[in-house]
């Protein structure tokens, strides 16, 4: 497609304006070819004729579509050009208030003048770990970019930011170090990353100053390499300088300060340790008063100068070294005061008594008398002899200014060497990030030696820049295989030649230099001499022969020559130097101390307003004297080299600062300014490399969505590439590269040069297809956006068409059928009308006859007589007008001769007037002229000769004409006299005539005001009386009413009594309410006081663990050598706390660290004593502070209790009795029991006693009967004791079941209880009816059983059918939408859709058939591993049978062959207690906790196994009374589970189920601790299995916060799997296919919202869900506590999507709202499913929900801004306005967000009170409570499988 097709009526272009730069235009007629000129119509409705260039023709730039405008990357534009750039910052700058935009590879930002809330901790989380392209522009991107490509590729990486003056260079330089500091963490003792940004307020104090442009504007270039060690953690810093402005401390202009420390250093006077400096007021002092401006508005310098006095203490320099700094720098002010006087005209003096003279001597400890005579004096040297030259007062000066500049210079150097030295590490280096904080480039009215090396700085800088912009698109096209060949570009190697090449301008400056006579004069002819002729780069002036211009990259710069010598030189007088090196004072003499071998030379000069400081990094002690000679500009050379051989072996990155406007308006832009800035930083040259090749970069699934509507059925092809290939062949015309020219003139540059470059630009082809993506030619996706709109709008025209065509046929017919219908009584009606109608006119016709008959002839005799008498009054006034229009016409006659003659004499004044003028202002040009000449021929000797020769003569005529004037004086002044005496008299006389005449005026007027008051009398009498009469009638009136009213009032307070007893009743039921209102909400305010401090509790809990942890990492790093293996990219989170630490809880720990005190001798020598003690303070200050708040905890729980005390006191008066009762039986019942166990006992011991009288051998009658008895009694005894377990089991379960069944009355499920209990103990006291009982007993739990199953089964199928019908439900809505779809699908597309369903539906039973497979799987190792298990035990038992027969003697089997009766044997009682010995302890951690696998326990044992085993072994301690082995095991129990917890901490099973074992050690710590409040819900028999010696409440509390521990673990370790999930799932996946489209895209890539491969779906999150809720139940997680994690998860999904919904300006459309909702409605779906809606999950999603629900609201009235306000409550008012503001429409029929809307909203939600935080806390993690859970499980019933390795536990 041709250029010019694109200029077609109202295409909207671009043309130059002298106020804007560019203004948008509009065609108002199509564009020819041959056309010399454009019909245009602006924005304002002006129409015009837009001439175009008949030498070049070319076309103005087209504007890009709407759609585009805003968009984060300018590349992404269709069109690139300048005024396409200019428009798109200024759009995203004002009305979406965005600073940041990307450029390719570089970052724009603009300068807001006003604080943002986009620099937080919050925004740091959301941009960390992030690419460079899913979020919005901001500078914590470019850093993360660069931290991440530095851990990734091994490489070093810089950040360069330049700019100008005021375009926000330092605070981008000092947010990119905050962004490393915060997201690295220190890796050394000390925290580092505290001392790189404490080194900020240090280098501004004494580096920056107020200027006219910027209040904070940095007076210097620096350069910070920031390191890192393997890891990738900060371990140190170091800075280097360049081009300090050292004349600022003795210059400064209007309006301009000196260095900001020198004004804290004043403001903080008053402080007594500065008594001793005699500082005052900024104004008291010559250096800091010259500007007139001491003050910045906002700045507290009193307060500046404690924070950098503070920044000076954490980076090591001590109070001393501080104070000598001060000391320092007050002498300076000091010697700034000190007056010079003139002694004669070439020498001066300073007073002997001079104060601040005095003051600086004794500051900088020298000799008054030597100072004086060196600041007046110079020394000479000659080969011979030595001479001391005295100063003029002017030199005197410039030499004081000389010594303090180069003071400030060294203490500058020094103070930057100390920071360098406390931001050194000890730990080796790995890599670095560079942040380079440079000057951009200059150009003022006159620019001199500072400005020349900045401008060259720059040329150098982007040379850099330049060829990395080739060489990553190189890599480009070469990674896609993309042909590329050579393309003009910008060079600028010949200017840098002209600059530092041989016999160049700083060569010929340092020859120059050395000349003994050299002068700036010289210099610039031999410039002129070697460049004029031979450098087309280099220019002169015209007017000028002390002035050089150089053609820089960005514009032409003329250079004054004045002072680049002197400046060059930097010259200072060595005695000044010698007599400070002898001073008393050791740190001036430290600063000096290397002054024969300094390699930044400094001194004073006479001219030029900024000086420079230069200070290399490397120096040689052997070329000392050598280095010393160095000129300025060579040391400046030396040190740019080394610059950018640092950053060429960098990877760069490039922020362009940009100033929006010169009078730090917030957010107004000047297009003018700005574009001069982007033209000098390089922004258009990336604009213009971009546009030469191929700017739009489109992957081929991205491509086949955005174009699809392109495509016919029969062009789909299975291969996507193929398919785009087809399209563009068809789409796309190749005519040459008017489409290239079209989108960007590359007439704003000049030189050029050809280079390797990325693009093909002589193939004809407008696109390359690469591997994976199609690159297109500069506007070709604007052409093919255009297609795309215009298919678009023909099928909606279309559809609209047929829409239209039906509703009007349909209302045509409706409405005919009415006609019909009307007109057809109409007609008839009119019918009869008309007849009627003729009849009457036929009636009227007849009288109308006679009547006008009538009428005309009585008119007619009326109008002849009227018509006489008019004629005649007609005629006579006719006749008088004509003699008044005589009369008038005579007077004109004579008014005209007047006025005319006035106005030619009016003509002839003005006419005289110009001409006078004209004459002086000729004659003044001629005698400018001449004066000119004059002064040319003045100069010259022979002039002055020839102006002697009648210069006598010309002083007598000048006498002359003086005698003459005054006489003509004289004359004007007597005549002047006399009209002066006549004009007096005339005055008088008027003045007499008026005075009379207004006395008589005064009279008439009395006379008025006489009459006028009398008839106001009469008036005020009449209405007197008047008014006395309706007094009466008034009065009589209201006597009437008054009554009737007092009347009416009884019968009112006979009503409002009655309404008053009423009101009474209402207001005492209303206090009841109140007080029940009031009493709830402080029971609410209450429990959210709790949770608030458990918060801040678990907060600190996580603070001191993180503590611990870093205290044992040092104690390992210490322990270990120096060669550790590399770890990877490690991101080290500063706000996460510690899993992996071990508690020091007192006693808890004596014995652990006793075994482990021989492991610490061996690393105790190596550790850093000073960083133990302060770990240890700081964990002793966390321990107290924990031991407060867990007091403040328990007070205000013990309030809470107490609350809920009252509320509970009524009901517990109800159940006391019973529950006494029931206590009282079941003592009685125990006590009964025991009696009848001492019984059995005593009669077993007399069967004994009787069994033992018989001699040995003997056979006894009777005996094996008294035998069997015994045994009868024995297994009698047992089974008894077996039903009473049994009973009390059963009871405590009725307990448990009367609770959770509120809906059943509590008195029958008593009596029912005590029955039950009852009939039990009458069975067990009636001997004769136990077996009765038995057999009665063991049907009735074969019946419950078989019940329970039968129930069981019943459920579950009930459950299974529910579930396939829900299934059949979505499947049948599914299936119906899939319809409705494909209905409204053309039959190409039908076909298609069906397909993709059918795919999608087999590919989802596929899944589940997979899911099925595992669990099968799953089920079968379990029955594999239970039958290896049981055939296990068979063969122990069948083993131990044939041991035991065999045992049995011959005599044994006979007398049990006898036996009459076969009675089962039991085992010995079980008292849930495990016992293991001390050496077994060890073997009991490493099996139960170190070694367990949670997958193989928690499928084949019951959940909580482990902890209650470790429970039953903790009962053995307190059972036998062993302190010290209920110490050791607890320790060894609680640092086992930290260390699997430190090695398995990424593993959620792990975590989740030692969350829950330590839960469940903790339930039962508590259910068997014997405290009442814990043991309301157990059994008897578990109320025997209660600790009986030690109180373990301290321990747990030790494990209530281990378990806070695990909980946070837990929470961390579902976040890191669920984050890489959620923005990909729930914003960038689309769940509903063809909602959202893609827009184009630039260099900076976006995450694409098509599924690929690999990438995460809603589906997955869903699934992860899942898969973390079953695993928590089958680890038997409590259910309160699942509730919790279900709320944190939601919370974190809701936070992460709505931070990045905030952050990414493509995710805020109208599609992604209803994308966003459908989310969260399947979210919703999972909670109901899962029985969770009650968790508080959902109300965490609210925001996310408003955001999604103001994407699609409308956004244009009032109404619908109170909508948006009422709707978001749950949204801030800055999030609901950056939302608005991010809006972006996805198609041309959307509409932005208007600004007057969104400050209507703003205005609206003005009232709010809110925080001003942006972004959601991602990292809160809501307080976690523990409700006290107890088991129904007796311990007496578990058995532990084998599986456990645990044959060493006997059971007791």
């Amino acid at each position: 497609m041709a250029a010019f097709e694109l200029y077609t009526k109202h295409a909207r272009v671009w043309i130059p304006d002298a106020d804007d730069v560019w203004r948008s235009a509009e065609l108002t007629k199509d564009y020819k070819p041959g056309d010399t000129a454009l019909y245009l119509q602006l924005e304002d409705g002006t129409t015009f004729e837009y001439k175009l260039d008949p030498a070049t023709m070319n076309l103005p730039h087209l504007r890009n579509p709407d759609i585009l405008v805003g968009e984060n990357d300018l590349t992404a534009l269709s069109y690139l050009h300048e005024p396409a750039v200019l428009h798109n910052l200024k759009v995203r700058f004002i009305d979406s208030k965005l600073i940041y935009t990307y450029c390719g590879i570089v970052l724009v930002a603009i300068n807001p003048y006003e604080n943002l809330p986009i620099y937080g901790t919050d925004i740091i989380n959301a941009y960390s770990g992030q690419n460079m392209g899913d979020m919005d522009p901001h500078i914590f991107a470019v850093a993360e970019e660069a931290y991440k490509q530095m851990a990734r590729d091994e490489r070093n990486q810089s950040i360069i930011v330049s700019g100008e003056s005021g375009a926000g260079k330092t605070v981008s330089a000092k947010y990119a170090m905050r962004y490393f500091a915060t997201v690295s963490g220190s890796a050394s003792e000390a925290n580092v990353e505290e001392k790189v940004l404490a080194s900020n307020p240090i280098v501004e104090a004494i580096g920056n100053a107020k200027t006219t442009r910027n209040d904070n504007s940095s007076r210097f270039g620096k350069y910070i390499e920031i390191g890192f060690d393997k890891r990738y953690r900060i371990i140190g810093a170091n800075m280097r300088t360049y081009l300090l402005e050292k004349s600022r401390v003795v210059f400064q202009a209007d309006d301009e300060r000196n260095y900001h420390i020198f004004y804290q250093l004043c403001a903080s006077a008053h402080l007594p340790e500065f008594k001793a400096l005699k500082l005052g007021s900024a104004g008291d002092f010559y250096y800091t008063s010259q500007g007139r401006s001491p003050v910045i508005d906002g700045v507290d310098d009193d307060k500046e100068m404690c924070t950098t006095r503070n920044a000076f203490t954490l980076l090591g320099i001590n109070k001393s070294y501080q104070m000598g700094v001060f000391r320092v720098l007050a002498s300076i002010l000091h010697l700034g005061n000190v007056e010079v006087k003139d002694h004669d005209a070439d020498s001066s003096t300073i007073l002997p008594s001079n104060s601040h003279l005095n003051i600086f001597c004794k500051l900088m400890g020298v000799a008054y008398q030597d100072m004086s005579q060196w600041l007046c004096h110079r020394k000479l040297k000659t080969a011979t002899e030595t001479y001391i030259k005295p100063l003029s007062k002017l030199q005197a000066v410039n030499a004081r200014d000389a010594l303090a500049k180069h003071i400030y210079a060294k203490l500058f150097s020094w103070i930057v060497e100390h920071v360098n030295q406390a931001l050194q590490s000890s730990i080796k280096q790995h890599s670095f990030i560079g942040v380079l904080d440079i000057y951009g480039f200059e150009t003022f009215e006159m620019n001199s030696f500072e400005q020349f090396c900045i401008n060259y700085a720059n040329e150098k800088l982007q040379q850099q820049f330049n060829m990395h912009v080739f060489k990553l698109e190189q890599e480009e096209y070469m990674k896609e295989q993309i042909p590329w060949t050579l393309i003009d570009f910008y060079d600028n190697q010949p200017c840098i030649n002209l600059i530092e090449a041989k016999m160049g301008i700083l060569d010929l400056l340092d020859e120059e230099c050395k000349m003994p006579k050299g002068t700036d004069d010289t210099w610039a002819q031999k410039l002129y001499n070697t460049h004029l002729k031979t450098c087309p780069l280099f220019e002169k002036p015209r007017l000028s022969n002390k002035a050089f211009i150089v053609q820089h990259f960005a514009d032409k710069v003329e250079y004054q020559c004045e002072g680049f010598l002197e400046k060059n030189k930097d010259t200072v007088n060595e005695e000044q130097i010698h007599v400070l090196k002898g001073s008393k004072f050791d740190l001036l003499v430290e600063l000096f101390q290397d002054e024969d071998k300094a390699t930044s030379p400094s001194g004073a000069s006479s001219g030029g307003r900024t000086r420079l400081s230069i200070r290399p990094e490397h120096t040689l002690r052997g070329q000392a004297n050598k280095e010393h000679k160095k000129t300025v500009s060579l040391q400046f050379r030396n040190s740019l080299q080394l610059l950018m051989e640092t950053l060429n072996v960098t990877t760069p990155h490039y922020v362009r600062c940009i100033k929006p406007n010169d009078f730090k308006f917030p957010f107004t832009f000047d297009p003018r300014r700005a574009v001069q800035q982007l033209r000098a930083c390089g922004v258009l040259e990336t604009i213009r490399i971009s546009a030469a090749g191929f700017p739009s970069r489109w992957t081929y699934q991205e491509f086949f969505s955005r174009y699809r509507v392109l495509m016919k059925q029969k062009d789909v092809l299975p291969e996507k590439k193929l398919t785009c290939k087809n399209l563009l062949e068809k789409l796309v015309k190749v005519t040459g590269h008017e489409f290239l020219e079209a989108s960007f003139q590359p007439a704003l540059f000049c030189t050029k040069q050809n280079f390797v470059s990325h693009s093909c630009l002589q193939d004809e082809d407008k696109y390359q297809f690469g591997k994976t993506k199609i690159f297109f030619r500069a506007g070709q996706v604007a052409y093919l956006e255009k297609l795309r709109a215009d298919k678009l709008r023909a099928a909606c025209i279309r559809i609209q068409k047929t829409i239209r065509c039906w509703l009007a046929r349909k209302k045509y017919l409706r409405m005919r059928a009415a006609a019909i219908n009307i007109q057809r009584h109409v007609r008839g009606y009119q019918a009869r009308c008309l007849a009627n109608f003729l009849r009457c006119t036929r009636a009227a016709i007849i009288i109308q006859k006679y009547q006008r008959m009538f009428v005309e002839r009585r008119r007619y005799k009326q109008q002849q007589a009227a018509a006489l008498i008019i004629q005649c009054i007609l005629r006579a006034y006719m006749a008088r007008q004509h003699y008044q229009g005589l009369l008038r016409e005579h007077k004109a006659v004579i008014i005209q001769k007047f006025v005319r003659g006035w106005l030619v004499r009016q003509w002839y004044k003005c006419t005289l007037a110009a001409i006078v003028h004209l004459q002086s202002c000729v004659r003044r040009m001629r005698a400018k002229r001449e004066l000119k000449k004059l002064k040319i021929e003045a100069r010259s000797v022979e002039h002055f000769k020839k102006l002697n020769i009648g210069m006598e003569n010309k002083i007598m005529q000048l006498q002359r004409k003086v005698d003459e004037q005054h006489k003509e004086n004289k004359a004007i002044a007597e005549r002047l006299a006399g009209l002066e005496s006549s004009h007096a008299a005339e005055s008088e006389r008027l003045r007499s005539e008026v005075a009379r005449l207004r006395s008589v005026e005064v009279e008439a007027r009395n006379n008025a005001n006489r009459i006028i008051f009398l008839l106001e009398e009469l008036e005020a009498l009449r209405t007197e009386k008047s008014v006395m009469e309706e007094w009466a009638e008034t009065y009589r009136d209201e006597m009437e009413q008054l009554v009737a009213e007092l009347k009416d009032q009884n019968i009112l307070l006979k009503s409002e009594k009655d309404d008053l007893n009423q009101l009474i009743q209402e207001q005492s039921q209303q206090m009841a309410e109140k007080m029940q209102r009031v009493l709830k909400e402080e029971t609410r305010q209450l429990e959210n006081e709790l949770n608030e401090e458990r918060s801040r509790y678990q907060n600190l809990l996580s603070e001191h663990l993180r503590l611990e942890e870093r205290y044992d990492d040092l104690k390992e790093q210490m322990s270990l050598t120096l060669n550790v293996p590399k770890d990877g990219h490690v991101r080290t989170d500063f706000a996460r706390g510690s899993n992996e630490s071990e508690c020091a809880y007192g006693s808890v720990l004596a014995e652990s660290e006793e075994a482990s005190h021989g492991a610490e001798d061996i690393t105790k020598t190596t550790l850093d004593m000073s960083v133990v003690f302060n770990l240890q303070k700081k964990v002793a200050e966390l321990e107290h502070e924990k031991q407060l708040l867990e007091d403040d905890l328990e007070c205000r729980e013990e309030q809470f209790q107490r609350a809920r005390a009252r509320d509970e006191e009524e009901h517990s008066k109800t159940r006391g009795a019973e529950l006494e009762y029931e206590s009282l039986k079941r003592q009685d019942l125990e006590s009964e029991n025991k009696r009848l166990k001492h019984e059995l006992n005593q009669m077993r011991q007399l069967l004994m006693e009787d069994t033992t009288t018989v001699a040995m051998g003997t056979a006894m009658p009777g005996g094996p009967a008294y035998k069997l008895l015994l045994d009868q009694l024995n297994l009698a005894n047992e089974e008894l004791e077996v039903r009473k377990e049994e009973v009390l089991i059963l009871r405590s379960q009725l307990v448990s079941q009367k609770e959770a069944m509120q809906h059943k009355d509590e008195k029958e499920v008593k009596a029912q209880a005590l029955l039950y209990t009852e009939g039990t103990q009458k069975t067990k006291d009636a001997g004769d009816m136990t077996q009765a009982y038995m057999g009665l007993k063991e049907s009735n739990r074969l019946l419950e059983a078989q019940m329970q199953a039968q129930k069981r089964n019943h459920e579950n199928e009930i459950e299974v059918l529910h579930g396939e019908l829900q299934s059949l439900k979505e499947e049948n809505n599914r299936q119906q939408q899939l319809l409705a779809q494909n209905l409204q699908l053309p039959p190409e597309a039908r076909i298609e859709a069906s397909l993709q369903h059918e795919i999608t539906r087999l590919t989802h039973e596929n899944l589940d058939l997979m899911e099925q497979v595992e669990q099968q799987d799953k089920a079968v190792r379990k029955l594999r591993k239970q039958l290896k298990v049981f055939a296990k035990k068979f063969c122990e038992m069948g083993g131990l049978g044939g041991s035991q027969a065999e045992s049995i003697s011959p005599g044994q089997q006979a007398e049990e062959a006898i036996q009459p009766v076969n009675i089962p044997r039991k085992e010995k009682d079980f008292q849930g207690m495990l016992e293991y010995k001390k050496e077994d302890e060890q073997k009991l951690v490493k099996y139960l906790i170190l070694e367990l696998k949670p997958r193989g326990v928690a499928v084949n044992v019951i959940p909580g196994l482990p902890a209650y085993i470790l429970f039953m072994c903790l009962r053995y301690a307190d059972y036998t009374n062993n302190d010290q082995k209920v110490r050791i095991l607890l320790t060894s129990i609680i640092n086992s589970i930290k260390k699997i917890l430190k090695k398995g901490g990424d593993d959620f099973e792990t975590v989740s189920f030692w969350l829950s074992n330590t839960c469940r050690f903790l339930h039962c710590l508590k259910q068997y601790s014997g405290e009442e409040s814990f043991m309301k819900h157990n059994t008897p028999k578990q109320n025997e299995h209660c600790l009986s010696n030690f109180d373990l409440t301290e321990y747990r509390q030790v494990l209530s916060d281990l378990a806070i521990q695990i909980y946070q673990q837990l929470i961390r370790c579902m976040e890191n799997i669920l984050q890489p999930m959620i923005v990909s799932g729930m914003l960038e996946h689309e769940t509903i296919q063809g909602m959202s489209g893609v827009k184009p895209t630039g260099l900076r890539k976006r995450t694409s919202s098509i599924a690929e491969e690999g990438t995460y779906t809603l589906d997955l999150i869903l699934r992860q869900l899942t898969a973390f809720h079953s695993t928590m139940c089958q680890h038997g997680t409590d259910p309160e506590l699942i509730k919790q994690v279900v709320k944190q998860q939601f919370y974190v999904i809701g936070a992460v999507t709505l931070n990045n919904l905030l952050l990414r300006k493509d995710m805020c459309s109208w599609s992604k709202g209803m994308q966003i909702r459908y989310n969260v409605s399947q979210l919703e779906e999972w909670l109901r499913d899962k029985n969770l809606m009650t968790c508080g999950a959902k109300e965490t999603l609210e925001p996310l929900i408003q955001a999604a629900q103001l994407l699609q609201v409308k956004k244009k009235t009032d109404e619908d801004a109170e909508a948006i306000c009422s709707m978001c409550h749950a949204l801030s008012t800055a999030q609901i306005v950056k939302v608005l503001n991010l809006y972006t429409p996805m198609n041309e029929f959307e509409e932005r967000v208007s600004i007057a809307f969104i400050r209507t909203i703003q205005a609206r939600l003005r009232d709010r009170k809110e925080s001003l935080q942006l972004l959601m806390d991602t990292k809160m993690i809501f307080p976690v409570t523990f409700p006290f859970n107890p088991s129904s499980l007796s311990l007496d019933t578990i058995q532990i499988p084998s599986s456990l390795n645990l044959g060493f536990l006997i059971p007791v």
